[in-house]
């Protein structure tokens, strides 16, 4: 291309993106001295990238022998934008070593200014969520100072190296004879500043536009270099750098090599490595998470700006739709902009791994790690752009949001409190978006995004009584679950058949396979995590000892069997108790766990004068009139006669909860000092419970000491039995025709 079609092709462009790069000549500011000082030149330039934050290079805020710039109280010091000077302050520098990470930690030359003034408005740029790697319709800018002044040479402050070719901070001076554009030199050559101020003039015949086109740009090991048809401005230093054909700023100029166009940034995703060790001391700061919430802040802010009864003028995203109309795209920057204000509404990752894994889910990569860091959700979205046809990209992305969404209410899904019901609505909304953006997806793909892996919080084991064979024996089949909490669950193992098998032999078949089981859930449910065990049996089961079952403690083929009871929460169900919630169940339910305090509740009672137990119709009425925090206490057994009358009661009468041994005695004989301290265990244990929440993990630990022999008097809790029976989590259908609870 000769210099001619070269011009005329940035002419071309830099009309195509008009509205772009007034909106980032907007943003862009001027670092200098604090207002009211003596007049000086700025120091260099930054970005504005979310409400009250300025983003830049860390060697501008240094003068060239490498101290900090001569600030007012406080640190304070200037900002440059639209005519004014505002006070700001440096609140994070990403150039601090961390003296956790080492020596050989990489540090990034970035820095973030925060203004004081909370009331000052301001518009924002928009920061790229995903690498940049070739640029070809590019622009860096520069700040100016309200008088249009460009800034002076600081020596070699920001020198930075390119092979044996040092690259100079492009916030000096220079000199105007050393290349700075003159008459021609392209689209970055002569003009005004963005808001109609006349540019500073850099020598007496010339004057300087805010912006210079780049002519080519690449990612490497030192970040982004471009070239320019001229040098690079003096004060841009801390600028952005945009990249035109996608609307974003990708980078923050560093640097300029001293003999050629040629100049260096560094990309604006350096900034995942913000923490709270880069906060400058005396410096409000963003939280225990600053990168979170700086993201936040900025994608809520640019969704914010659509709203039509606020919407004063184009916005950034105006521009950006302007140059990507036509390009065919399902996932547009529309889309691209609601889901990141969606995801900024969300906690961060509780680990940014659970980032690289639902990404690599959603790319099919298995666990191969990624070329780039992921901290983020919003990081997560960025990595998703593969170059891929339009219908593949959407899928990818509409997969990506389903993943997030099911995670992050899978986090709150049993948490008490305003805040993570806040949390449980948020991730509602954007699954209602995954939905709507989700119906143009072929079938076979709306249905492979649809059962996201989550996080279990139990596995439930449930025995069906079909019918009794000839010789009067019960007969059962069974299914293993996974349990996501308020009803939800998914059917992983079914043993289903017309004839069904003996108790006994549907419990062995269960315990072959149950040892995986519970391990796959724990590993699923995150790093050290236990799911509880759930037994659903019917009447004439209750005495199952399941806390006693020995299952598989690997994935060995010959792996050896442990109890299960004292590593993990096992408790009891009700067979018989589904879906549809008694009202009786529900009250007592409620009063449990409204209650200050749990009493043990024991039945029988002591014997009378007569030396009889009390009749069928003295339980009944001791069940009912029991007080809400009454808990059903048996020592008899609870397999027939007494206890398992006792049991069917309590469970007519709505208890969702009780305790009982699972080899308590028989009617054949009275109460012994074994019953009284089974009995006195369960009043102590009750008694400092806390509620009836932390009873499945309180009778763990009692199961844990009684199995060591850890504590003297535990031994009563081996074979201890917990009816736990939440009614707002209720078992779900078994063997039926209907369809299960959407484990979504």
């Amino acid at each position: 291309m000769s210099t001619s079609e070269g011009r005329a092709a940035g002419r071309g462009d830099r009309a195509r993106y008009t509205q772009l790069l007034e909106h980032a000549g907007r943003t862009t500011v001027a670092l200098r001295a604090a207002p009211g000082g003596a007049a000086a030149r700025p120091w260099g330039s930054g970005v504005l990238i979310a409400p009250g934050w300025v983003l830049t290079c860390a060697h501008v805020l240094a003068a060239s022998d490498g101290r900090r710039r001569e600030t007012g109280p406080d640190g304070v010091f200037g900002v440059t934008f639209d005519g004014r000077v505002v006070p700001a302050r440096l609140a994070y520098d990403l150039s601090r070593p961390d003296p956790a990470a080492g020596p050989a930690a990489v540090r990034a030359d970035l820095a973030l200014v925060q203004l004081l003034d909370p009331a000052t408005e301001h518009p924002c740029a928009w920061l790229s969520d995903q690498p940049a790697t070739l640029l070809e319709d590019a622009y860096i800018f520069r700040g100016h100072d309200a008088s249009g002044a460009v800034t002076e040479r600081d020596g070699d402050a920001g020198t930075v190296r390119r092979g044996e070719h040092a690259v100079r901070d492009a916030g000096d001076g220079g000199d105007p004879r050393d290349g700075g554009p003159g008459p021609g030199d392209g689209p970055g050559a002569r003009g005004r500043g963005e808001h109609g101020a006349p540019a500073g003039p850099r020598a007496p015949a010339l004057s300087v536009d805010p912006f210079i086109a780049v002519r080519f740009g690449a990612r490497d090991a030192r970040g982004l270099q471009f070239g320019s048809d001229v040098r690079v401005s003096p004060g841009a230093s801390g600028g952005p750098l945009l990249d035109c054909d996608r609307g974003e700023v990708v980078g923050i100029v560093k640097g300029r090599h001293q003999q050629d166009h040629v100049g260096l940034a560094v990309p604006v995703t350096a900034l995942r490595g913000l923490g709270p060790e880069h906060l400058v001391a005396g410096a409000e700061g963003l939280g225990p998470d600053p990168y979170h919430a700086l993201m936040s802040l900025h994608d809520r802010w640019h969704w914010a700006g659509q709203d039509l009864g606020r919407a004063v003028g184009p916005t950034w995203f105006d521009a950006q739709h302007t140059i990507m109309a036509g390009r065919g795209r399902l996932w547009g920057v529309q889309e691209r902009l609601q889901a990141l204000d969606l995801l900024a509404r969300l906690p961060a990752p509780r680990d940014p791994l659970v980032v690289e894994a639902a990404v690599g889910e959603v790319l099919e990569r298995g666990e191969r790690p990624g070329a780039w860091l992921l901290r983020t959700w919003r990081d997560g979205h960025g990595a998703l752009y593969q170059g891929s046809d339009p219908y593949t990209e959407l899928r990818a992305f509409v997969h990506y949001l389903r993943i997030v969404a099911q995670l992050t209410a899978d986090e709150v899904r049993d948490a008490p409190g305003e805040e993570a019901a806040a949390v449980r609505e948020q991730a509602t909304r954007l699954a209602e978006f995954v939905q709507a953006k989700a119906v143009v997806l072929q079938p076979q793909d709306r249905r492979r995004i649809g059962p996201v892996r989550r996080r279990p919080c139990s596995v439930l084991v449930e025995f069906e009584p079909l019918f009794y064979d000839e010789g009067g024996q019960e007969l059962f089949n069974w299914s293993v679950s996974e349990g996501y909490g308020q009803g939800q669950w998914l059917r992983v193992d079914v043993q289903e058949s017309a004839g069904g098998v003996p108790f006994e032999q549907a419990r062995e078949q269960v315990l072959r396979r149950l040892g995986g089981r519970l391990l796959r859930a724990d590993g699923d449910a995150g790093p050290n995590a236990r799911v509880r065990l759930e037994v659903a049996v019917p009447e004439g089961h209750w005495d199952t000892a399941a806390g006693q079952w020995e299952v598989a403690a690997s994935t060995r083929r010959t792996a050896r069997l442990r109890p299960v009871g004292p590593g993990r929460a096992v408790i009891l169900r009700d067979q018989g108790r589904r879906e549809q919630v008694d009202p009786a169940w529900l009250r007592r339910w409620q009063g449990l766990a409204a209650a200050r305090e749990l009493q043990a509740l024991r039945i029988p009672p002591r014997p009378g004068a007569d030396g009889r137990s009390p009749s069928a119709e003295a339980i009944w009425r001791l069940l009912e009139t029991a007080g809400e925090g009454a808990l059903p206490a048996l020592c008899h057994t609870v397999a027939d006669g007494f206890g398992r009358d006792a049991v069917g009661v309590a469970l007519d009468t709505g208890f969702p909860a009780g305790l009982w041994p699972a080899h308590g005695h028989g009617e054949e004989r009275d109460c012994d000092a074994g019953c009284e301290e089974f009995h006195r265990g369960v009043r102590e244990l009750l008694q400092g419970s806390g509620g009836v929440a932390r009873l499945p993990e309180l009778v763990r630990q009692l199961r844990a000491k009684a199995a060591e022999a850890a504590e003297e008097g535990t031994h009563w809790a081996r074979d201890l039995v917990l009816l736990y029976d939440d009614p707002e989590d209720p078992i779900p259908p078994l063997f039926t025709d209907r369809p299960q609870m959407s484990p979504r």
